[in-house]
């Protein structure tokens, strides 16, 4: 189902990672979307994206995302999201994740939005 405001990237975002949907969670990105999947690190592209999602979903663990806030101009919006995982590491220890985003989503020509840049941690991950 196509996210039909910017909030609604996130609250799908948040649906799709809690069934394990790694196809549902790509249909979110632009085909050339940048993602941060560590601070410091950035990938470009689904593929690439689907890679680096794929280590988060591998924890298998429980994942939580505030309702999104919103800073909108015409055709592009900034969302502001608390999230956390809560999982198993490659190495059998619990793990646990936070931040706070800072994502970029853009209206395509449908009506329906999708994400441009994925940055789960926010200006923390500007290291």
């Amino acid at each position: 189902m196509p996210a039909n405001t910017p909030e609604e990237v996130h609250s799908q975002f948040t649906e799709h990672f809690a069934a394990g949907d790694m196809d549902g969670l790509i249909s979110l990105y632009e085909a050339d979307a940048v993602f941060m999947p560590q601070p410091g690190q950035t990938v470009q592209g689904l593929e690439a994206i689907r890679g680096a999602l794929g280590a988060f979903l591998s924890l298998k663990g429980e994942f939580e995302m505030q309702p999104a806030k919103a800073i909108r101009t015409n055709d592009l919006a900034l969302l502001f999201s608390r999230w956390f995982i809560k999982g198993t590491g490659p190495d059998g220890n619990a793990i646990e994740l936070r931040g706070h985003t800072s994502d970029v989503v853009r209206r395509q020509p449908d009506g329906t939005w999708l994400l441009a840049i994925d940055n789960p941690y926010g200006a923390e991950g500007m290291v």
